[in-house]
C-alpha cells in the first residue's frame, strides 16, 4: 500500500480488492454490541475540514474512534486559516504533534497532493475541489460487488454535473479497475474540457443522451446520479432546474422503463441528494436504491483505508 491516498489512481487491482475484503470484515464490526477493535490504539488522526461534510467526515471520525486511535477534528473556521495562516503553516503545525494521519477535504484541486509533500504523516484525500475523492470510489464500489459480485464487465452509468464532481473522476477509474464498463452522461455544458481524448485513453464511454443510454442494447447493471453542484457554478450551466430534471434527471418514467429491462438495476447517489433535481423522491426511495446501503459502506472502507495505512499487514478479527 501506498503511504498517502491521493488519488484513485494511487492503487492497483490488488490494493483495491484488498482494500475492499478488508472492509468486509470492518462491515461485521458493525453489526457488533460492541463496535470497538484495538487496531490503531496509541494512533493520532486529525480531519481537517476546509469544506461542509456530513458522511465523509462523521464515517471517518466515527472509523478511527472504532479503530481506538484518537480523532480530532478541525475546521478552517476554527483554525488559524480563519486568522489568515497559510495551508501550509496550518497542516506543518499539526504535523510537528508528531500526527500518524492527517485527512483533508479541501475546496481547491491538488490540495491534498501538496501537504502530502509538506508532512511526514499519511494523507488522506477526502474531497480536493472537482478533483478526486477516492475513498468515495471505493465505498461505491463495495457497495456494488456486495449486491452483484464481481465488477468484470458489469456496466455503470455516471449521470450529471461531471464538471464540478470529484466522485465521478475517482469512479472512473476505481470502476475500470476493477473491470467495469462505465458510460457518463451529462448535457455538453456539463461535460469536462478534453473528456474526448481521456475517454478514449481510458476507455469509458461518452453520451449527451440519458433515454439513449438506458434504453440502449448495453443494459446499465446500476446507474449513479450524481449531485448538480450549483454552489460551485458561476453561470448558467443549464436554462431551468425542470430542463435538466426533463433532460438528465431519474424520473419515475426512466425508472420504471430501467427496471422493466433489467429489473435487478441499482440506482445509487453519493449524496447529499437534490430530490427533484437529479433524483425523483420514487427513485430515491425505490428497492433499487442502494443510497443508504452506500452510507454504511463508507464507514466500513474508511476503517479498511485506514487499517492498510496505519495497522501493517495483520487483518483485525
Amino acid at each position: 500500500m501506498p503511504k498517502h491516498l491521493i488519488s484513485s489512481a494511487d492503487l492497483d487491482r490488488g490494493e483495491v480488492e484488498a482494500i475492499l475484503e478488508t472492509a468486509s470484515s470492518m462491515h461485521d464490526v458493525q453489526r457488533r454490541e460492541v463496535k470497538k477493535l484495538p487496531t490503531l490504539r496509541g494512533r493520532t488522526i486529525i480531519n481537517f475540514f476546509f469544506e461542509d461534510s456530513t458522511r465523509t467526515r462523521s464515517s471517518f471520525e466515527i472509523a478511527g474512534k472504532w479503530m481506538s486511535a484518537d480523532t480530532i477534528n478541525l475546521s478552517a473556521k476554527g483554525s488559524s486559516t480563519s486568522k489568515g495562516e497559510s495551508l501550509r503553516d496550518s497542516v506543518q503545525t499539526i504535523n510537528a504533534m508528531a500526527v500518524d494521519a492527517l485527512i483533508i477535504r479541501h475546496n481547491q484541486s491538488g490540495a491534498c497532493h501538496q501537504v502530502a509533500g509538506w508532512v511526514d504523516a499519511s494523507v488522506i484525500n477526502a474531497g480536493d475541489g472537482t478533483h478526486e475523492h477516492p475513498t468515495q470510489a471505493l465505498l461505491d464500489a463495495y457497495t456494488l460487488r456486495s449486491r452483484i459480485g464481481d465488477l468484470d464487465g458489469k456496466h455503470v452509468v455516471i449521470v450529471g454535473d461531471l464538471t464540478h464532481s470529484r466522485v465521478f473522476r475517482s469512479n472512473v477509474i476505481t470502476l475500470k479497475t476493477l473491470g467495469a464498463r462505465v458510460t457518463v452522461v451529462a448535457p455538453p455544458t456539463l461535460m469536462p474540457a478534453g473528456i474526448g481524448s481521456w475517454s478514449a485513453a481510458d476507455g469509458f464511454a461518452t453520451s449527451w443522451d440519458l433515454d439513449e443510454v438506458l434504453e440502449g442494447d448495453d443494459v446499465p447493471d446500476a446507474v449513479m446520479m450524481l449531485r448538480v453542484q450549483r454552489e460551485r457554478m458561476s453561470g448558467g450551466f443549464f436554462p431551468t432546474p425542470r430542463e435538466y430534471t426533463v433532460g438528465y434527471g431519474l424520473t419515475r418514467p426512466r425508472l420504471k422503463a430501467l427496471l422493466a429491462r433489467n429489473p435487478h438495476a441499482l440506482v445509487m447517489h453519493p449524496g447529499p441528494m437534490n430530490r427533484g433535481l437529479e433524483i425523483s423522491a420514487d427513485a430515491a426511495e425505490s428497492d433499487a436504491s442502494i443510497v443508504l446501503d452506500q452510507v454504511s459502506s463508507g464507514l466500513a472502507v474508511r476503517m479498511a483505508v485506514l487499517y492498510h495505512l496505519l495497522a501493517g499487514e495483520e487483518v483485525a478479527s
